[in-house]
């Protein structure tokens, strides 16, 4: 059965809103139409209901159901964003009801790492495996766990936490901590580290670019990042033995520079049979895989 759906991307500096088709188990993104994160919330569900309203008058479509992606803290359960730091004075916020009321059908929200990782196990690089874990590696280090063929988001919805992982006394501070999985493994982490080590950038994209050219300050900054990545997931396949980790942006676009030392780093600290267990593979949903993750969210509320 075909079925509409309408998904709500809710971003630190920008949203979107997408509608989509769903036909045999694949998607179609029909439209979406993007605007920057206004201050607060009133004025960002306003704009959302205003866009979604648009699209569905403009294609003649009424969703079943919409799916809400959002940084975290939230309860998924009740649909209610807590207090993200991403977005100031989102606190208590019961969105899936509003949304839910204003369109009259079931509304679902869910953490962000959770959505792509929802995403990538219907649509994308994980189809057809039973666990799999959903690296975010961008700003920070989050998860998302599908366990057993059903997302896992814990008993507060703060599974997948792994950022918050201490893998070091010392190093870069991520998720308020130093020495974290996330300040060696994410966009602002690796920016500290090359600080840390004498080399001015003004992005981690910068860091590999030099990495790449031979710079030696930054190929030893890129190496770290690439061995606590391995040290990361040789936690993770050894406590979830998991078919798959799918991991995103900064890997998918840096693999080739962060794998052969993450891979040598991983098989010298993991179980070998889970290691043999359990592919590690880029994210296949590309730069869209937000709007994918919205969208996925929307199908388990239809």
């Amino acid at each position: 059965m075909n079925r509409c759906v309408l998904g709500f991307d809710i971003g630190g500096t920008k949203c979107a809103v997408i509608l989509g088709q769903t036909e045999g188990g694949k998607i179609r993104i029909i439209e979406r139409k993007a605007f920057p994160t206004p201050a607060g919330p009133e004025p960002a569900l306003l704009r959302f209901e205003t866009i979604a309203h648009e699209l569905i008058a403009e294609h003649g479509r009424m969703p079943q159901a919409i799916g809400i992606s959002c940084g975290g803290p939230l309860d998924s359960r009740r649909g209610v964003v807590l207090s993200p730091p991403n977005l100031p004075g989102w606190d208590n916020v019961p969105i899936g009801k509003r949304f839910s009321t204003a369109f009259g059908v079931p509304a679902h929200l869910q953490n962000d790492a959770n959505a792509c990782a929802f995403a990538e196990w219907k649509w994308g690089a994980g189809r057809g495996v039973n666990s799999l874990v959903f690296l975010t590696f961008g700003t920070g280090m989050g998860a998302g766990l599908i366990l057993d063929g059903r997302l896992y988001s814990g008993v507060c919805d703060l599974a997948g936490e792994v950022g918050h992982l201490r893998l070091a006394e010392n190093g870069p501070v991520g998720y308020g901590k130093p020495g974290s999985f996330e300040g060696f493994c994410s966009g602002g982490g690796i920016l500290r580290l090359a600080r840390m080590n004498g080399f001015e950038a003004d992005d981690a994209r910068r860091v590999f670019e030099a990495a790449d050219a031979g710079n030696p300050i930054a190929v030893r900054v890129v190496e770290t990042t690439a061995r606590y990545l391995g040290h990361g997931l040789a936690v993770l396949m050894d406590i979830l033995n998991p078919d798959m980790i799918v991991i995103g942006s900064i890997f998918a676009r840096q693999r080739d520079l962060l794998w052969p030392v993450a891979e040598q780093t991983l098989r010298a600290e993991a179980l070998p049979a889970c290691v043999s267990a359990c592919q590690v593979v880029p994210a296949a949903l590309g730069e869209r895989i937000g709007d994918f993750a919205a969208l996925s969210i929307a199908t388990l509320a239809a």
